[in-house]
């Protein structure tokens, strides 16, 4: 049963022992605004999956982003999230996975979710024939009486 989280109110999120981040809910309106975002737009074609991930990635945590603890500046001094210190925050690999895994990946999940339904009869397997094949039934014998 997919369970519909109507208050839509910002969340934390850990991101490695004493950084987490508060970060908008995942929304339609979210992932459309990122996936127009001139950032995401200006990859190159020839750019590898990876490089589009991490770009996608950086314009998301842009939007989603509302604040954020244990982060300081090269002296140790808290600073406030803005666009250059999030794209930093994310250049370091386990928090760019900390990212992916507890906020991108929910949506992700979902997507999983119903890819696991049953087939519709005009979906992608309809009229498609069963590949199992019934078992033989043993031969009959004549009955001696």
């Amino acid at each position: 049963m997919l369970t519909l989280d109507l208050t839509n109110a910002p969340r934390w999120h850990d991101l490695a022992p004493g950084v987490r981040v508060q970060l908008r809910p995942l929304t339609t309106a979210l992932m459309v605004a990122t996936r127009s975002d001139t950032a995401v737009e200006a990859v190159p074609e020839t750019a590898s999956d990876e490089e589009r991930a991490v770009a996608f990635a950086k314009a998301l945590a842009r939007r989603a982003v509302l604040a954020w603890e244990g982060i300081g500046d090269a002296d140790g001094n808290a600073i406030e999230p803005n666009p250059e210190a999030i794209d930093a925050l994310l250049d370091i690999w386990p928090i760019f996975e900390a990212f992916q895994l507890t906020y991108v990946s929910k949506g992700l999940l979902l997507e999983q979710e119903k890819n696991v339904s049953a087939s519709l009869p005009n979906g992608p397997s309809a009229g498609a024939s069963a590949t199992a094949k019934p078992a033989r039934k043993p031969a009959r014998t004549a009955r001696r009486g």
